[in-house]
């Protein structure tokens, strides 16, 4: 994917960066496999704002991805690589020899016409779906399942992949792309290779407008609000915050408080966190 500049006839056009879709092969999603995607503007079921500074956007259908791979040992070939507006990813489009028809994640190097296939059976190549303990180590892997049978769940951004480390007994102990250690049961599946799309991260929004597009609203400041409305709101000017640390509006702390439960579960997966710090014994 290539990254394409404007020329600057408005001054929001002067830095902005988009996408020149020169892997995109098809732009119309295949009608079986969309819903449409209904707008909540960040409310839950009682009308409640739990996410804030959500709403309007254009509108768009959600294309239906098969992150769990099941379909095992039947050639599939990629028919396109599509746009998603749902994710940072690009789509692949692949037809079964059966005649079934599925959305995967496109990988980094995926062509039209290429043959891809799940199962433990099948080859070590970039798109190909297989358990890890199939895969051999040092391998770079995507759309990582954190239990058999769920489904990826792990690295399906836009350039991202995991790497393979080692193999011991009933788990696989991955390195993530933010740098933790973390084992996962060795029969849990994987995709080969690296997302595609790696210069996602490249482009320039360049405008507000463009922001709203995506579906999200403006964002105020607190120390810019009345004290009654946030706590770092009131002062004469730019003041401080006039407390130890930020928080949110309602008064919890927030930028760079752990909130993640010390006790938890699943902590003894981690062999090393993101921070560098060693949890696993």
């Amino acid at each position: 994917m290539g990254i394409k500049s404007y020329k600057p006839y408005t001054p929001s056009r002067r830095h902005m960066t988009g996408s020149d879709f020169s892997e995109i092969t098809k732009t119309k999603p295949e009608k079986s496999l969309t819903v449409s995607l209904k707008k909540h503007a960040g409310r839950n079921n009682q009308g409640k704002i739990t996410c804030r500074h959500r709403g309007g956007g254009s509108r768009r259908k959600y294309r239906l991805i098969d992150f769990k791979r099941r379909k095992d040992d039947i050639p599939a070939t990629v028919k396109s690589i599509e746009y998603d507006p749902n994710r940072s990813a690009n789509i692949a489009l692949v037809s079964y020899a059966d005649g079934a028809k599925a959305y995967i994640i496109a990988a980094e190097g995926m062509k039209v016409g290429q043959k891809v296939m799940n199962g433990e059976h099948a080859e070590v190549r970039v798109g190909n779906c297989l358990p890890m303990s199939s895969i051999p180590v040092g391998t770079l892997i995507h759309n990582v399942e954190l239990y058999p049978g769920r489904g990826g769940q792990l690295v399906r951004s836009a350039g991202n992949s995991a790497q393979l480390m080692a193999k011991e007994g009933k788990y696989a102990t991955l390195r993530l792309p933010s740098g933790e250690m973390r084992m996962v049961p060795i029969n849990c599946r994987a995709t080969i290779g690296v997302v595609g799309n790696g210069d996602h991260n490249l482009i320039n929004i360049g405008k507000a407008g463009r922001k709203r597009h995506m579906g999200f609203r403006p964002t105020v400041r607190g120390s810019a609000m009345n004290p009654n409305d946030h706590p770092h709101g009131g002062g004469e000017g730019k003041t401080g915050i006039g407390r130890p640390g930020p928080c949110t509006p309602w008064g919890k702390p927030a930028l760079g408080l752990k909130t993640r439960k010390k006790n938890k579960q699943s902590n003894k997966y981690i062999v090393r966190r993101r921070d560098g710090k060693a949890l696993a014994k």
